[in-house]
């Protein structure tokens, strides 16, 4: 005769997973796409979300489009500038009184073959994708180390998140991206340091790497706004659209994601749920690998 255990009975969850109400989120790169979708994640679970980018009118859509008020506030500025990363990390904590979550998104690509690459164009895959996090996370290590010492001095276990992210290009490398996967690359060296060092003071520290993901930067090359201006160089975005069939067939979903799922994946090591994760890389591309 079969007997009840407390193995064999469901368990019942009976409180919503988790709120990040009290908590402030910087978020790069959040004019548009998947740093957009980021920011309307963490500010829908109750954060306020300080938004960066480098275009203020797209920055401003973002604020009307989230519809939180007080709670998203912007600061426009060239991250790649070694002093604006200090600026937004203050700007966060004046405005919002802390900072517990660093989603470091901010990034494009600027492709040739190796051959074709200039010094500048590899130099500045590597500020943006590596150099950027790293100096967003050293202007915001003061504020972190001092207040989680006060907090374990109190007997308090306050989680703080940081969440880089990376690319399946950076994992496995990609044809015609040299400088966008080494920095891609890196940056996942950076995450498990850093997930090293600031374990002591409660920061899981984690980066999703994404695959092909709905934005500019996977649109058909050859519409006419396919480009971006940076440092006064016009730079095509977007992939040729017979790749972009080919890769849809080899993804074992076979489709694109959307902004809306990518942020997902980084919602979760935003959230409580991930309080017992760190020093990881979660890849959210559908099962693509290149």
């Amino acid at each position: 005769m079969a007997t009840d255990t407390m193995q064999d009975r469901p368990v019942t969850v009976t409180e919503a997973p988790f709120t990040l109400e009290g908590k402030t989120a910087l978020v790069t790169g959040a004019g548009r796409g998947i740093g957009r979708a980021i920011a309307r994640r963490l500010a829908a679970a109750g954060a306020s979300v300080m938004v960066n980018d480098l275009d203020e009118a797209m920055l401003r859509e973002t604020e009307a489009e989230l519809d939180a008020g007080e709670r998203v506030q912007h600061v426009a500025g060239d991250l790649t500038d070694a002093s604006t990363p200090e600026r937004i990390v203050q700007t966060a904590i004046d405005a919002f009184g802390s900072i517990d979550i660093i989603v470091n998104n901010a990034g494009y690509s600027w492709d040739n073959v190796i051959q074709k690459t200039t010094d500048e164009q590899f130099q500045a895959m590597l500020e943006i994708h590596l150099v950027t996090p790293f100096r967003i996370l050293r202007a915001a290590s003061g504020y972190i180390r001092e207040r989680a010492k006060e907090e374990i001095a109190a007997g308090l276990r306050v989680m703080r998140k940081v969440v880089n992210i990376t690319s399946i290009a950076g994992t496995d490398g990609n044809p015609g991206q040299a400088g966008y996967s080494s920095g891609k690359a890196g940056v996942i060296g950076l995450t498990k340091t850093l997930a090293k060092e600031w374990g002591r003071y409660n920061v899981n520290v984690n980066a999703v790497g994404f695959g092909l993901i709905q934005t500019r930067l996977v649109q058909d090359l050859n519409q006419p706004d396919a480009k971006m201006e940076m440092h006064g160089h016009q730079i095509r975005l977007g992939v040729q659209p017979s790749l972009l069939e080919s890769v849809k067939s080899a993804c074992p979903l076979g489709r694109l994601g959307t902004p809306e799922e990518a942020a997902g994946a980084v919602l979760f090591f935003c959230s409580p749920l991930s309080d017992y994760v760190t020093g990881e890389v979660l890849i959210c591309g559908g099962g693509l690998h290149f």
